[in-house]
This record gives C-alpha cells, sequence and structure tokens, in this order.
C-alpha cells in the first residue's frame, strides 16, 4: 500500500500524468515471506505481474528464479543475473522458433499441455525437461483463469508418455488455481490430480519430480487476505496428504503477490458530472483507466483501495471512468464506488495494490495517451 517512502516521492517528486511506484522495501519483504512459508519450494517470480528491471535484479540477487511467457521476458531475467536454470518458460503456447530462441540461451524447462506442445519442443530443444499444465476449476479466485490453458490429468499422462517417447524427460505437473485465490484449500484437488497423475506413470516406468503450483497467491485490495504463512500450512498439508512421504521437489510462482502491494498508482480527477438532473451517482473520471493500466477491473473484478486527501468527507457512491473516447473505459459501475462528495476536479487520487499487472497491461498509447510511467524506489 502507500508507504511513507512511497508517499514522500510523490510528494517531493510531483510527477505530472498518472504513474507507478513501487517501494522495492515491500517486493523484499513478500519474497521473505513466501520462502518463509515454503521453505521447501523454490520461487519463481511470475514475470508478467510486472518486468521492472529493478524488481527483477532484486529478487535475482535473493535467489529467485522466474517463470517466463516469451523469449524477451527470458532475456529480462538473465540480464537481472539469473542463469538458464533458475528460469522455466511456463507459457504452453509457443512459436517453434521461441522454442529453440530459449533453448539457445541454456533454459531447459519447458511447459507443455498437449502433444502438439510435446513434438514442437522435441524438435526445437531436443533432451529438455517439460511439465505438462491440468485444467484447475479457478473456484475462489477473484480473477479465475480460463480453459486456454491445461489438459484433463487423463490427457496429461499420454501427453507426459508421448514426451519420453520423443526423447524429452517428462519432469511433472503444473496448475494454477486461478488468481487472487482467496481460498486457502484450492490447493488441495490440484494436488490430488498431480499425484494421481505421478502414480499412473510410475506404473509406465516414467518417474516424475515436479510440482509446479503456480501462482493464485493474493494481494490485499479492500478485503483482508489469508497470509504466506496460511497458504503455506494448507499447500504442505495437502501435498501430505497426497503424496505421503514422497514428497516431490515443487515450484510455486507468485506474481501479485510479489508485487501487488508494493505498489501505488498516482492519478488524479479529470472531471466531475452528472447524466441528468435526476441522475442519483455523479460521474468521477480519471486520467488514468481499463487502457491506462487498470485493465483488471473488467467485470470489476479487481476493486482497489483508492485513497484522496478529502476521505473524511462524507462519501456517496460514483460512477468511476477513465478519459479515453471508448464507452468500455468505466471502472466500476455495476457496483458504484463511495467516493468524498468534495472530490473535484484537479484532486489527486491514490490507487492501491497496484504494483501488478499495471504497467504490462498500459503498453500501448491507446487513443495518444502515453503507457504509464513507472518508478522503482
Amino acid at each position: 500500500m502507500a508507504t511513507q517512502r512511497i508517499l514522500d516521492f510523490i510528494a517531493t517528486r510531483r510527477p505530472t500524468g498518472p504513474c507507478l511506484v513501487v517501494d522495492l522495501d515491500i517486493v523484499e519483504d513478500n519474497f521473505r515471506a513466501f520462502r518463509r512459508a515454503l521453505p521447501d519450494s523454490a520461487i519463481f517470480y511470475a514475470v508478467k505481474a510486472n518486468p521492472a528491471p529493478e524488481i527483477l535484479r532484486l529478487l535475482a540477487s535473493l535467489g529467485s528464479s522466474f517463470d517466463c511467457a516469451s523469449v524477451a521476458e527470458i532475456e529480462m531475467a538473465l540480464d537481472a543475473g539469473a542463469t538458464p536454470d533458475r528460469i522455466s518458460y511456463g507459457n504452453t503456447i509457443k512459436k517453434e522458433r521461441d522454442i529453440a530462441a530459449a533453448h539457445a540461451h541454456g533454459v531447459s524447462l519447458f511447459a507443455v499441455d498437449c502433444v502438439e506442445e510435446v513434438e514442437k519442443v522435441s524438435r526445437a530443444a531436443p533432451g529438455a525437461r517439460v511439465f505438462c499444465r491440468v485444467l484447475t476449476s479457478g473456484e475462489g479466485a477473484e480473477w479465475p483463469l480460463s480453459r486456454k490453458f491445461g489438459c484433463v490429468p487423463a490427457m496429461a499422462i499420454d501427453v507426459l508418455t508421448h514426451a519420453a517417447t520423443l526423447g524429452l524427460v517428462p519432469t511433472g505437473v503444473s496448475f494454477h488455481v486461478g488468481s487472487q485465490q482467496c481460498d486457502t484449500g484450492a490447493w488441495d484437488g490440484a494436488l490430488a490430480d498431480a499425484a494421481h497423475v505421478f502414480g499412473e506413470l510410475a506404473e509406465r516406468g516414467i518417474q516424475l519430480t515436479l510440482v509446479n503450483m503456480g501462482g493464485g497467491f493474493p494481494t490485499r485490495y479492500l478485503k483482508d487476505v489469508p497470509s504466506a504463512q496460511a497458504y503455506g500450512r494448507s499447500i504442505f498439508d495437502a501435498l501430505r496428504r497426497h503424496f505421503g512421504n514422497k514428497l516431490p521437489e515443487t515450484i510455486i510462482e507468485p506474481g501479485r503477490g510479489m508485487v501487488g502491494d508494493a505498489g501505488v498508482i498516482k492519478a488524479e480527477v479529470v472531471l466531475v458530472s452528472r447524466k441528468s438532473a435526476s441522475d442519483e451517482n455523479r460521474w468521477v473520471y480519471l486520467d488514468i483507466g481499463k487502457f491506462g493500466g487498470l485493465a483488471e477491473t473488467m467485470d470489476e473484478a479487481i476493486r482497489y483501495p483508492i485513497r484522496t486527501a478529502r476521505d473524511a468527507d462524507r462519501m456517496e457512491p460514483c460512477v468511476l471512468a477513465g478519459p479515453t473516447c471508448d464507452s468500455a473505459d468505466v471502472l466500476y459501475e455495476k457496483t458504484p464506488y463511495p467516493l468524498p462528495i468534495s472530490l473535484t476536479v484537479g484532486d489527486e487520487v491514490l490507487i492501491e495494490g497496484t504494483g501488478a499487472y499495471t504497467t504490462t497491461y498500459s503498453a500501448v498509447a491507446f487513443n495518444g495517451f502515453e503507457p504509464l510511467r513507472s518508478y522503482v524506489i
């Protein structure tokens, strides 16, 4: 949230236009919390959450590994100081030439979820290690992931068997329980599926060694969320329940949980208006919206904490919208957002919990509004 370091930076630098400010001390605190919570699991930071070089360098220096979705992200992790053995190419949808490029960089761990992807890896990265992603329901997540990634456990067994026949090393299973997953028990069913795949492949003479338990660890927005320690206890209990004393090597891929609460967006009120004399709700327009980095307000899935200097005044619900000439650029309308009745043009607002998935969603200057500027302190 808005640490004193962030507040001091905004007060002294007075950056114009919307910007994200990230406090590296919070990122380091979060990394150490994950390490304490799951000391036997390797941490592979999900680079897509926030690929700022300062964040990647810090995490690399702390011993983090990296989950990468593209060759560009792999190169970012290498530039930050990670060695290839600390990088996973975790995207299940890869061009064959990108697999070859990653392999040329020394990366040897690849995600797959179908026979066709296995065949690409076998041609472009012979002898590589592969893990197969299995589908999960995503129930309990505020930003559930779709059926775009993964396959059913029965197919995962065939996919990994096929990988072995092509000279690849079937290494394990991965899953993702959904982003901003607030149910600490959500990993139980997925670990049961993973254990089933392990057992079936052992009967075929293939010994898997790795379970990639994905991300999903939440950051605090308007509601409290369980601690990293609570997730760690629940996940370890599920591992023991389904794997007994033969615990596999495990990976976690925190992204939002690593950087979300480390960042704050400074924005400005551009306009306050009503649509009619009888309109119950004011419309408050900010200089940032869905296309400026707040894409996760889609369907109002993520509701960010918003602070102003007028929060002691009377609050009334309003419709909150962005500045672009696109009717989809409305942040909160279905459930109006309470903001001070005295809020007016030119007022500064702080949008907290915005360290993850904001700069990366704001990569294009839609309507000519520049991509979200970022400061890492």
